[in-house]
């Protein structure tokens, strides 16, 4: 009976057991799924750069220092410290140690009061969690919340939360920011003994203060090192060093570096507590101080401001980014970010007009464009130097960055077909606004950015391979978009290469320190932006230099005050650049062609140069620069096929030009071959090539002042061989002039007809309006 009742007890004790254990696990899930575990820390924002220290940081939401430590900035030796000294059986509890509990309680009976608390690191992170008042009712739901950590966390991330939680003293919480503030450097780069000080701190914040209580700091510190020699937790020299190194912490400024992209990924991460930019520290702050010192040299000159982006062409990641010269300076407006700000660009898209119209094969670098005045419906582009130049080659006008020839170029090309490719490559201000650009947004009539400049140049840099820049880390690359042949971009860079050319900056002819790069400048209308982009095989580089109130200085230029930057930021960050250079891509190859017009040449091209081409592409179309002329012996008559006579004449060849460029050696009294006049008794018609009126404007209504006697001026594009025009103004004669002769006359109001009729008897007409103001 006594063995049955035995055997019966114990049944029931286990029966009761695993009842009072289902119980309790039963009510654990039940308070679980009514009293959920929300886990929401307000981390304070950070910026690292691409080797992982903290480049910016922000205060948190509520006013902290709490810099998100990441698991692999947890070092062993702070992991073994921090186990040891807090919790030595953390990898082996489900939360709570219960034997630790069961004392404490006897503890703190026996005394009356609180002697130990047997807390967990995972009790610990409860509390931090959710302070509460110490009391034993808190106690156990600190018990429950562990349990609930425990089933939804690792132990690493656990350890995780409390490294990012425990106080330091002020408004200072977790291990990365007490290590950044005091010692400026990421946990992942302490010593043992910085290490250990970190660990011993979280118990005494407000009576262990680094730099207030140093000394005492240091003796707390080595009283552990010797707990923790004593339980072979460290090798025993490691210990020995870290007793011997001295403590000279106190608190640092936040690092505040790269303001401009710092707040720009902020605003574009905004719930993203570590962002990991692909900046370069040591890049940027070379680039930093390089602007900062370059403005400081200028701002005499009332230029107070400039902007810098260095993008690496190999994997497209934004290396430096300097929005302003000193982002503190509020009197300058610092604060504005110049890469992102929208700025007329100047010349900066010649190039890419000019690679386009290579790869459609509109022009090679040979071949020739008339740089004379030109009027586009009214539009008249001039010259930066307020020079013309007459027949130039594509490769001497994107090289001295002419006006009228890329203006000519774009008319040809075709405005909103250009449009739509600088849309391609990434030019936003240009959506859904084509019909408000013209022929002047080759010259800097839109708005651009410096960063999307710098993309596109980067596009050169990569064969014609367009990829947007790389800001963060963790960013998978984009796909790359092909908007240039490889050969077009080539051609492109071997102009934007040489060295003999109007916008190399003063006092670089000579210089050894000349970076081997391909680049382009820059100067908006009325001189307030100058900018210089430029890149090689492995960096592209771009910068813009000018006032962000957008007034105008008249020295600035790009070739004057942006290309220096540009050079020294080159030298700065890629002084020992290696040699590597584009090779010729399949697809281009040099070609003889004639001198006089880069095209294929004809039996009567004596003067040939070799010039590149693009096979398949590139125009075939054979050199017709001279004509020829049936003359009298003593070349002072011309015949046509009409009034030939049967002898007394011969051939000889003239230069056939274009009715403008004609025009342009008048007016400039530049000699050229005139052919002789028309035989004066031929009765035969011409009615090719009539003379075109360049002035004034047809269907443009002009408004002037009626009391100041204002006048319009006169003038046309002419063959070769017309000596004389003739004006009519609503089909009255008006006056006659020599071909290239500019005239005036003094319009009436309302509806008027121009006439100019040369002396082959061809004629064109314009109407414009005229309105008079009182």
């Amino acid at each position: 009976m006594k063995f049955y009742f035995s055997q019966f007890t114990k049944k029931n004790r286990l029966t009761i057991t695993l009842f009072t254990f289902g119980t309790a696990i039963a009510t654990f899930f039940v308070l679980n799924i009514l009293f959920p575990l929300n886990i929401h820390i307000n981390y304070s924002q950070e910026i690292t750069a691409s080797d992982g220290t903290v480049l910016h940081a922000f205060l948190s939401a509520d006013d902290k220092w709490r810099l998100n430590t990441e698991l692999n900035e947890i070092t062993p030796s702070l992991k073994k410290a921090l186990i040891f000294k807090e919790d030595k059986y953390f990898y082996y509890h489900p939360g709570i140690n219960p034997i630790a509990i069961i004392r404490a309680l006897i503890e703190n009976l026996i005394s009356g009061k609180k002697q130990s608390g047997a807390s967990t690191i995972t009790m610990q992170v409860t509390r931090m969690l959710e302070p509460k008042e110490r009391t034993y009712t808190n106690k156990f739901i600190e018990i429950f919340r562990a349990f609930q950590l425990e089933l939804y966390y690792s132990k690493n991330e656990i350890l995780q939360l409390y490294v990012n939680l425990i106080p330091y003293g002020s408004n200072i919480e977790g291990v990365k920011s007490a290590a950044v503030i005091f010692f400026q450097h990421t946990p992942d780069y302490l010593s043992l003994a910085q290490t250990i000080i970190l660990t011993i701190i979280p118990n005494r914040p407000s009576s262990l203060v680094l730099g207030t209580d140093n000394d005492k700091i240091i003796t707390e510190r080595n009283k552990f090192l010797m707990k923790l020699e004593a339980s072979n937790i460290f090798p025993k020299q490691d210990i020995e060093d870290a007793l011997l190194e001295p403590l000279d912490a106190k608190r640092h400024p936040v690092p505040h570096f790269a303001p401009h992209i710092s707040r720009r990924l902020v605003s574009s991460y905004p719930a993203q507590s570590t962002i990991h930019s692909c900046i370069d520290r040591m890049k940027q702050e070379k680039v930093e101080n390089l602007a900062f010192n370059y403005i400081r040299r200028i701002h005499h000159m009332n230029i107070t401001n400039c902007a810098a982006l260095v993008i690496n062409n190999h994997n497209h990641s934004v290396e430096a980014y300097v929005g302003s010269s000193d982002f503190f300076n509020q009197a300058d407006n610092g604060q504005v970010d110049g890469v992102r700000a929208i700025r007329s660009p100047g010349s900066t898209l010649k190039p890419y007009l000019y690679s386009l119209a290579f790869e459609k094969g509109l022009i090679t670098p040979k071949a020739t464009i008339t740089d004379v005045p030109v009027n586009f419906n009214g539009y008249m582009p001039r010259n930066f130097d307020e020079q013309f130049h007459g027949t130039v080659t594509a490769e001497f006008a994107l090289a001295n960055s002419l006006n009228v020839p890329a203006v000519k170029l774009l008319n040809e090309f075709g405005v909103s077909s250009f449009i739509h490719d600088l849309e391609k490559a990434g030019f936003r201000n240009f959506l859904n606004h084509e019909d408000q650009f013209g022929l002047s947004a080759i010259l800097g009539g839109c708005g651009v950015t410096l960063e999307e400049l710098t993309t596109l140049y980067s596009c050169f840099a990569s064969e014609g391979l367009l990829l947007k820049p790389q800001w963060v880390k963790e960013h998978i690359l984009s796909d790359t978009v092909r908007i240039l042949t490889p050969g077009a971009v080539y051609m492109i860079t071997e102009i934007l290469t040489r060295h003999m050319r109007p916008d190399l900056p003063n006092n670089y002819e000579s210089s050894t320190h000349l970076p081997r790069i391909a680049w382009k400048t820059g100067t908006s209308y009325g001189r307030r932006d100058a900018w210089s982009i430029g890149y090689n095989m492995d960096y592209t580089i771009g910068v813009w230099v000018g006032n962000f109130n957008g007034t105008g200085v008249p020295e600035l230029t790009g070739a004057d005050l942006a290309t220096p930057l540009l050079f020294d930021i080159f030298n700065g960050i890629d002084y020992n650049a290696k040699n590597d250079w584009w090779v010729m891509p399949p697809g281009v190859d040099f070609r003889l062609v004639c001198s006089e017009t880069g095209l294929v040449p004809n039996d009567f091209c004596i003067n040939q140069v070799m010039d590149y081409y693009i096979q398949g592409i590139s125009s075939m179309k054979t050199c017709n620069h001279l004509k020829e002329v049936f003359v009298s012996p003593d070349e002072r008559i011309s015949y046509c096929r009409n009034c030939l006579p049967q002898a007394g004449y011969k051939t000889k060849f003239f230069a056939d030009l274009p009715a403008t460029l004609v025009s342009f050696y008048e007016s400039e009294n530049i000699p050229y071959g005139r052919i002789p006049p028309h035989n004066p008794d031929c009765n035969h018609l011409l009615i090719d090539n009539p003379p075109v009126i360049t002035s004034p404007s047809d269907g443009t209504e002009y408004v002037l002042e009626k009391n100041e006697n204002q006048q319009l001026m006169l003038s046309c594009n002419a063959d070769n061989e017309v000596q004389k025009v003739y004006w009519y103004i609503n089909n009255q004669f008006y006056k006659s002039a020599a071909a290239g002769d500019k005239i005036f006359f003094t319009p009436e109001s309302g509806s008027v007809k121009v006439s100019c009729t040369d002396d082959k008897g061809r004629n064109s007409d314009v109407n414009i309006r005229i309105s008079l103001l009182q």
